[in-house]
């Protein structure tokens, strides 16, 4: 009973424990308040309460059981919500707690909000309890929630006409489905309040009506003699009935007969570059008064002459272009750009105001001779002559484009194209053979595009013994071939020139050409076809049309060959005015030529009476095409480096741009962002509304040239080499010189980059060498967009008696020559491996090792003393006989080869680096980079082990010569 009774009592008072645990525990805050995790608001202009969806309240499980059915529980601040916090910048609401105990809050406007400023608002809310105590210790924060918030509009704004006034003009005795529109906006921000629904003509009495879209008609046909002009008030309502705050004036004037012409035509047309296409007359029609109309042709010419070479053409070199279209073998250009490897063209005058253009002025006194060996043209074999020309009606003596004649002693001409008195005549002697026939020698074609001061495309397709030529992609017959005797034989050289002949036996130039030249190519081997004379001759802009289904049967279109005018034809006037609102301007060129381009029309229109047959006047008026945003091409990389003699004087040499970047941007003008720019730059100038953005483009090059900056190459010693083959793959070609290679071919950035990787630069006599300068410049469209100057300075390290020692390790750290070099510091350059890019050692890190070095050779050196005592003691407690360890250093040796160990080094001080980096970004900001890096230095000295293994690594210990 008594042991019972114990077990009784304990039990109660263990159930009481037991509630007062569970009241204490109640009071500890548990639990983090919960809310949605998205909310929905409406809120009215002119009001501040917003009605939310769901309602905001805010939830906490640390609230103890109202309910309970054995105990009765008293309410506690752990389990209310004290309030909710927004987040976010400018906020214009805020949250209010209106029932602790059940967590029900609402959000309100703080001021007056604005629909038109600003339709929606979102930010986040987060709701927190009252903690623990009376003090709110430990208090807790619910998750973030997303509030959505609308602000409906209120009809506060009235329409207001875009215009102060509007005029007309009208023809009498017609009438029209519209004569013009008149357009009000208003400022409210909602659909409803902010659309115009109707408009009133408010003056009585006037024939004419308005509809809901502000267009104005008349409602019979005036007469001039009755009203010479109608003044009308018109009024407009928004669809919530608001009334315009002013009426707007319209004034519409009569006049008293009708003239045929084209309507509602634009004078200036601007194109903005890479657009595609630009409807040139979206609103024309023809004006024809009302008579019987049987048929009208329209003619309309775009004026393109004054532009490059007759129109906009790519302007990349002309061998580029013949690749571009087909022609990729055997082509030879006679007048290239002026460059390193092609400088018989320097001095030359050229027209520079042709968007690149690479057009040459010979004046009757200039001439240039081709080097030899860049034409070897055997006159038995199919061979194509190309050209550009521009000549006006010069003198009647003969003018020699090209002309291949004897070099010395005679005056002999075996071929050559000459113009005389408007005609173009090509020579073509026969070399000796068995039988001395007469043989056709002189081609005659009389051209009117000789002398017309007009650029023209000339393609003179030879296979003996006929010879075609092709005028702007239109072939034309010799009207006239004369014969005569081959040539005698010779061992004279010939020579080639350009703009004149030589005289072998005169020592001097005749027969000079007065006009322009460009494009100068001789293709062997192989005769051009019409698929790539014509996109030689093609222009990258010019007209075009897409006609509509239901009216290209009715109407006729025909188009010159290079695009530039169009005649249309048809009966039926209606039909005629949608085509010619079809007609568009088209230009293909990434980066077109800027500047005008005249428009006409001229019609001419068939009537059934002809007697009052209708006379349309011309009209005029011109395509603006505007400044393209102009490309900056980018090089960039490694500009600074040093590598040893060996990898110069090696089979593979140097790589000059193992990390070059070729990128091109643009630079456009941008409207600024007002909130951003307040937030960084306060104090700049507030009036500025404009910022400009770069975006990178992708374009191709045409040339990228490698200079020697200083001393030409020695071709004995050293040379600039780039694998032909990958060239070929990239259908690319280059040229060499002692003063450097240039890549020529259009082809992408990327491709070029490639390239530009394999250029190695050798140099197989390097005692006296110590640095090498090269300059890098890409050009693009013929050097109409130039790189910067991407400069390159190699510096060669020479080592100290590198066979003496294993691994061409140094033994003393001389990285420069102290006679040309004594003040270069290594350490700001990049001095690269002959495998990968890793940075020699610099003056403070080579003492750094030596310092290590002499330090661990005394702890070695303690240590083999030490043990050499020992050993001493014990001999002489055995033998009792007393000797000394005698310590011969002379034949240690400490070797050390920073070329090979830095790069460990180097790479565990960055991977140490960016382990820093990556806690340092972990960290709260107001953690500075000086306590991070001594927080780690205290938690443990791994990296020192590491470093010290790295330093160890860079010792060889020789300790085959030590006795003990």
């Amino acid at each position: 009973m008594r042991f019972r009774g114990n077990k009784q009592f304990a039990s109660a008072v263990g159930l009481v424990l037991g509630l007062l645990c569970a009241v204490e525990a109640a009071k500890v805050n548990k639990h983090k308040p919960w809310i949605e995790t998205t909310y929905h608001g409406i809120v009215t202009e002119n009001d501040d309460k917003v009605l939310l969806d769901p309602p905001l309240i805010a939830l906490d499980k640390d609230a103890p059981l109202r309910y309970a059915e054995s105990f009765e529980v008293t309410l506690t601040e752990e389990g209310e919500i004290c309030g909710f916090r927004i987040h976010g910048q400018n906020v214009p609401f805020e949250a209010v707690v209106l029932d602790k105990s059940t967590g029900e809050g609402v959000i309100r406007a703080k001021d007056k909000l604005d629909c038109e400023l600003q339709k929606e608002h979102t930010f986040t809310i987060q709701a927190y309890d009252c903690g623990e105590g009376p003090d709110g210790a430990n208090m807790k924060k619910s998750h973030k929630a997303t509030v959505h918030i609308q602000v409906n509009d209120i009809n506060e704004y009235s329409p207001v006409f875009k215009e102060k006034s509007y005029k007309a003009t009208v023809i009498e005795g017609k009438k029209y489905d519209s004569i013009l529109k008149v357009e009000a906006v208003d400022a409210d921000c909602s659909f409803q309040f902010s659309q115009i629904c109707n408009y009133e003509i408010v003056t009585p009495d006037v024939p004419f009506t308005i509809d809901k879209d502000g267009f104005i008609k008349n409602t019979e046909k005036l007469s001039y003699g009755k009203e010479r002009m109608y003044k009308l008030t018109v009024t407009a309502y928004d669809c919530g009935k608001n009334r315009a705050s002013e009426d707007v004036l319209v004034k519409i004037s009569v006049k008293p007969t009708c003239k045929p012409s084209w309507q509602g035509f634009n004078k200036r047309i601007e194109y903005e570059p890479g657009t595609g296409s630009l409807a040139l007359f979206p609103s024309m029609h023809l004006e024809t008064c009302d008579e019987p109309i049987t048929s009208i042709r329209a003619s309309i010419e775009l004026e393109t002459n004054h532009i490059g070479k007759g129109c906009d053409r790519d302007t990349y070199s002309e061998k580029s272009l013949h690749k571009l279209c087909g022609a990729s073998s055997g082509t030879v250009e006679l007048l290239p750009a002026p460059s390193s490897s092609a400088n018989w063209t320097v001095g030359l005058p050229t027209d520079n105001g042709h968007d690149s253009d690479q057009v040459f002025e010979f004046n009757g006194t200039q001439a240039i001779k081709v080097p030899n060996g860049m034409v070897s043209t055997s006159l038995k074999d199919p061979f194509t002559i190309s050209v550009w020309m521009r000549h006006g009606p010069g003198a009647h003596e003969k003018e020699t484009i090209l002309c291949n004649s004897d070099k010395t002693e005679m005056n002999r001409h075996h071929y050559s194209l000459y113009v005389h008195n408007c005609r173009l005549i090509f020579l073509l002697r026969q070399e000796p053979s068995e039988a001395e026939n007469y043989k056709p020698a002189e081609f005659h074609w009389k051209l009117d595009q000789v002398c017309d001061k007009e650029w023209h495309h000339y393609v003179l397709n030879v296979e003996f013994p006929t010879v075609s030529v092709f005028v702007d992609g239109t072939t034309f017959e010799p009207f006239l071939v004369t014969e005569d005797y081959p040539l005698h034989a010779s061992k004279i050289e010939t020579q080639l020139t350009i703009g004149a002949c030589w005289q072998g036996g005169n020592a001097r130039m005749a027969q000079f050409f007065r006009g322009n030249l460009a494009g100068l190519i001789i293709r062997t081997g192989k005769l051009e076809n019409k698929k790539v004379i014509d996109c030689l001759y093609t222009c990258k802009e010019g007209l075009d049309v897409q006609l509509p289904e239901e009216v290209a049967s009715a109407i006729k279109v025909e188009f010159n060959p290079n695009q530039s005018s169009l005649t249309v034809e048809g009966d039926d006037i209606d039909a005629f005015d949608k085509v010619m609102q079809h007609i568009s301007y088209l230009n293909s060129r990434q980066f077109p030529t800027p500047g005008i381009r005249h428009l006409r029309i001229s019609t001419t229109v068939k009537c059934f009476n002809e007697e009052s047959c209708v006379t349309v006047p011309d009209a005029e008026g011109y395509v603006m095409v505007l400044q393209p945003e102009e490309p900056k091409i980018s090089l960039s990389g490694i500009d600074h480096f040093a590598r040893s003699a060996a990898e110069f004087e090696s089979q593979e040499g140097v790589t000059l741009f193992p990390e070059l970047r070729i990128v091109s941007t643009i630079t456009r003008e941008v409207e600024a962002d007002t909130e951003s720019e307040a937030a960084e730059g306060a104090d700049d100038d507030p009036t500025v509304q404009e910022t400009v953005v770069s975006e990178e483009i992708m374009h191709n090059l045409d040339t990228c040239e490698v200079t020697v900056v200083g001393d030409e190459l020695d071709g004995e010693h050293e040379s600039l080499e780039v694998d032909m083959s990958q060239l070929q793959q990239r259908s690319l070609e280059m040229s060499s010189s002692n003063v450097g290679l240039v890549i020529t071919g259009v082809n992408t950035m990327a491709n070029y980059e490639q390239v530009l990787h394999l250029i190695r630069y050798k140099n197989w006599h390097t005692e006296a060498l110590f640095d090498r300068k090269f300059k890098l410049v890409c050009s693009e469209l013929n050097g109409r967009y130039v790189s910067n100057d991407f400069k390159v300075e190699v510096n060669v390290i020479h080592t100290a008696s590198p066979m003496e020692h294993a691994n061409n390790a140094m033994v003393q750290p001389n990285f420069i020559n102290p006679v040309h070099h004594a003040s270069v510091d290594l350490s700001g350059h990049n001095l690269v491996n002959a495998h990968q890019a890793s940075v020699v050692p610099s003056a403070a890190t080579i003492v750094i090792v030596v310092c290590v070095s002499f330090l661990v050779f005394m702890i070695i050196l303690g240590v083999f003393r030490i043990r050499a005592a020992h050993q001493r003691t014990m001999r002489d407690q055995e033998n009792g006989k007393e000797n000394e360890m005698d310590w011969d250093d002379s034949a240690l040796t400490i070797t050390v080869n920073p070329m090979e160990t830095y790069e460990d080094q180097h790479s565990s001080e960055e991977e140490e680096e960016e382990e820093e980096e990556s806690e340092d970004g972990e960290e709260e900001d107001d953690i500075t980079s000086a306590e991070s890096e001594s927080s780690e230095d205290e938690e443990g000295g791994e990296p020192e082990d590491q470093q010290g293994a790295s330093r160890q690594q860079q010792l060889e210990w020789d300790d085959s010569t030590l006795t003990y």
